[in-house]
């Protein structure tokens, strides 16, 4: 089975699940943050619209720099409304997906690297940086829109099983 198909079955799987997050963010609650270190629900949201975006920049670029000398800094969208966030989150899910069909096994062990005003932050092979940096990536951050989405009183989505708000579950551990 060539690695592109079976990345896929994971990256569908996770997408699927992070739509349903964004499909309940609370548009009246865009400013809102848990604590005044954390990021606000408004760009929480955006950021998880974005990240599929990186799929296309590994597989298409041997780097990215993030602030390039000489150039401008990259920039982070904010939505305004929840469905400006899925529009973005659907178009961007798409062309990562096409991007990892397309992609040929020979290349994702070739290195690609972070930067930052041109110094390396790291190199890892593309399928790494496919894992690390767009599916767990994506992970990591829906489960915080999940505390978010919690601490706003929104039933949360069932995830890789039941969540407490679905299937009567109320308190379980799954």
């Amino acid at each position: 089975m060539p690695l592109s198909d079976a990345l896929l079955s994971e990256f569908d799987h996770e997408m699927r699940i992070t739509r349903k997050f964004l499909e309940r963010v609370p548009e009246d609650k865009f400013a809102w943050k848990p604590h005044e270190k954390s990021m606000a629900l408004g760009r929480l949201t955006s950021h998880l619209a974005e990240i599929p975006t990186w799929a296309v920049s590994t597989l298409e670029r041997d780097s990215l720099d993030l602030a390039p000398p000489g150039a401008p800094a990259y920039k982070p969208r904010i939505v305004a409304s929840r469905q400006e966030a899925l529009d973005i989150f659907d178009k961007n899910a798409a062309a990562a997906r096409a991007a990892i069909a397309a992609a040929k096994d020979e290349g994702w062990n070739q290195p690609w690297s972070l930067l930052m005003r041109g110094q390396t932050i790291l190199t890892l092979p593309r399928v790494a940086v496919m894992r690390s940096f767009v599916m767990n990536h994506t992970v990591h951050h829906r489960a915080q829109l999940g505390v978010y989405l919690r601490l706003n009183n929104v039933a949360v989505p069932a995830t890789y099983g039941p969540s407490a708000d679905e299937n009567g579950m109320s308190g379980a551990v799954v």
